[in-house]
């Protein structure tokens, strides 16, 4: 039942003298493997270097092997053997100790099938760390860090919680600047990044996957190392500095997880041990046809663990403060993507993914259970009820969701030439009908800047001057509607072409005055909605938001309050969807006082035309739009304007 130490018989069982700086693997811990609910195989599995130069051991999950061997740099790939044993608990674990393996050295498993007819070399699913792709092999490593982010670790969970602002800045970390033509090392990219997001006003950055992933164009949503960061840029050490130094700096980081699906490398977890071990062996289950990649099978208890794991690893070892779970509508509907007879209905004859479904709130379950101050993020596209609901209540547990429906209405709006906008004014109010259902996030995410959807300012009508100011316009009317806030990089600047990451952003377009105009509205904007409670306190309640004209349609003008406590003032957001200036444009207050005009998209500095109100305007005592007091104000032409009261001397 030891740990294994020796290159065939060549080398000395000594197992007793070298188990007292092995991790050691338990019963219970195999009982929790095999239960599903085993949150920290990280520190069990996989390759853990010993203290002292002692070398390394290493654990492997291949239940249907017939043998397994380690082959790295220390001998030659395999020149001689280093073989693991079975453990004699039936848990399909193998493991050995290898005094050879050193710190840097990279490894594979060589594994021989049951049936004795299929080998395989294949990287290690608890690798911590591994080469640079194309290079596909593991490394020996170690997790140590020197953590001085204890200050923004102990007010985390205020900035995290639901009633704080969040605005957060999702980027790609291999394209969004580079030097010389090359990816910036993940200290460089710490420093960067983090003076441009505290200047940007932004609260969280939002990595998309940086886990390890063999093919760049992927993005990173093809993982095969679940809990190691891709080497493109860096060392795991360099990614700590990189959320160290953010968190000193009082940013939070969220990553992009991936646990819906996996490739088909040759080196990855597919076809681990000559088996399907960790997806379904049916296609109809187990393969993801518009994603040609592997369907991780949630009803077999070992998988479970392995992704609870991973999820549980990033925030652990990396003090991530949140993930954001990508596609989870893949994961719960077993005929997603799929025609019919291309899948096969769960036990009660639906489409549900029952083994999945469960998974999900197992994790949430045990992430805020052991994390109760980071943020679980679904990017759910479909109607699926209660997906940030707590799991008591039947819900999937998560404590936000994306918004893909207010996403989708408010781009097709915005993309109507305004003439038209009159016929189409229910996409923009239809979010409020369901705004409080879920705990929301507005995203305005990479996946709209991709494959030929072009830019954002690009989906704007209109001639040049009109594409920003519609652009403007939308920031303003996002950052005022009920929920947290999602931009992808370049958006912030209006970059014109269409996101790719073979390159870095058309950083050099910020220095054109209608690009640098958009970049200050969006500095500007994260400044007030920061600064007004009423912007952020009360996001996910109907007492947060107040209606004073949603119909007018002939005008496409809507206009809305957002409230705060008692204490707290009110701020009122009037948008104008045409390119006509609106002025005398009477808007039901409920409170009689000075409403102060605090931004004006269509303000000069922002490259607007400059109508607005002159600071502010006193309400009057006119019954307009079911209140007894109106303000009288000047709309611009495609414009956001935001007032907040205040009361009479």
């Amino acid at each position: 039942m030891g740990l294994r130490a020796g290159r065939g018989k060549r080398r000395r069982r000594d197992i007793h003298a070298r188990e007292e700086p092995v991790t050691l693997l338990t019963e219970h811990d195999i009982y929790l493997f095999r239960e599903g609910t085993h949150g920290r195989l990280y520190s069990k599995l996989g390759c853990q270097v010993l203290e002292g130069g002692a070398g390394a051991s290493f654990r492997v999950w291949a239940p249907n092997a017939a043998r397994i061997s380690v082959i790295g740099d220390w001998n030659g790939w395999g020149a001689v053997d280093d073989p693991l044993d079975a453990r004699w608990d039936g848990s399909g674990i193998w493991e050995g100790v290898i005094p050879s393996a050193q710190r840097g050295q990279a490894y594979k498993y060589r594994i021989t099938s049951g049936a004795g007819s299929h080998v395989a070399e294949k990287a290690d699913p608890l690798a911590i760390f591994a080469e640079t792709p194309p290079a596909t092999a593991s490394r020996v490593w170690s997790l140590e860090w020197d953590w001085r982010d204890a200050e923004w670790m102990a007010a985390r969970a205020a900035r995290n919680g639901l009633e704080a602002p969040m605005a957060i800045y999702e980027l790609h970390a291999g394209s969004w600047r580079r030097k010389d033509g090359r990816f910036l090392n993940y200290r460089d990219l710490a420093h960067e990044l983090a003076d441009y997001v505290r200047d940007m006003g932004f609260t969280h950055v939002e990595l998309m996957p940086i886990a390890e992933h063999p093919f760049y164009g992927s993005w990173g949503y093809q993982v095969t190392g679940y809990f190691a960061p891709t080497a493109r840029y860096g060392t795991p050490q360099d990614l700590m500095y990189f959320v160290d130094h953010l968190h000193r700096q009082g940013i939070g980081v969220i990553l992009d997880w991936v646990p819906s699906h996996f490739p088909s490398d040759a080196h990855g977890l597919g076809y681990f041990d000559g088996t399907h071990v960790y997806e379904h062996a049916d296609v109809r289950q187990g393969f993801h046809p518009e994603w040609n990649s592997a369907i991780f099978n949630y009803g077999r208890n070992e998988v479970r663990s392995f992704l609870l794991s991973s999820a549980l690893f990033w925030l652990d070892r990396y003090h991530i403060d949140g993930l954001r779970v990508d596609a989870v509508a893949s994961m719960i509907y077993l005929d997603y993507a799929r025609k019919e007879g291309e899948w096969i209905p769960n036990r009660f004859g639906g489409r549900e993914n029952i083994d999945a479904i469960d998974f999900l709130r197992t994790l949430n379950q045990a992430v805020y259970r052991d994390h109760p101050d980071v943020a679980m993020i679904a990017e759910e596209s479909t109607a699926w009820p209660m997906v940030s609901r707590p799991t008591y209540l039947g819900g999937l547990g998560f404590g936000m969701k994306w918004n893909m429906g207010w996403m989708h209405d408010t781009l097709d709006y915005m993309r109507q030439d305004p003439i038209y906008r009159r016929y189409h004014h229910g996409r923009l109010t239809f979010s409020l009908i369901y705004a409080f259902h879920e705990n929301f996030v507005l995203p305005l995410s990479h996946d709209e800047v991709v494959y030929g959807k072009g830019s954002l300012v690009g989906k704007m009508p209109g001639d040049d001057w009109q594409k920003f100011a519609n652009l403007r316009a939308l920031y303003g009317y996002m950052w005022g509607h009920p929920g947290k806030k999602l931009l992808f990089m370049g958006g912030e600047f209006g970059q014109r072409r269409e996101w790719t990451h073979e390159d870095e952003l058309e950083w050099w377009v910020t220095a054109l005055p209608e690009h640098a105009g958009v970049q200050r509205l969006l500095r500007d904007l994260n400044r007030v909605y920061r600064r007004e409670p009423a912007l952020h306190r009360i996001d996910f309640a109907a007492e947060g938001f107040e209606w004073l004209d949603a119909d007018n349609a002939e005008a496409s003008v809507i206009a809305f309050l957002r409230k705060s406590s008692a204490e707290d003032p009110p701020v009122l957001v009037v948008c104008n969807f045409t390119p006509m200036p609106r002025q005398n444009f009477l808007v039901g207050v409920p409170k009689r006082g000075i409403w102060r005009e605090i931004l004006n998209s269509d303000a000069r500095e922002y490259g607007g035309a400059g109508w607005g109100n002159l600071g502010g305007v006193e309400s009057v005592p006119v019954s307009t739009n079911g209140r007894i007091e109106s303000i009288n104000l000047t709309l611009p032409p495609l414009s956001t304007v935001m007032l907040r009261w205040e009361a009479h001397d």
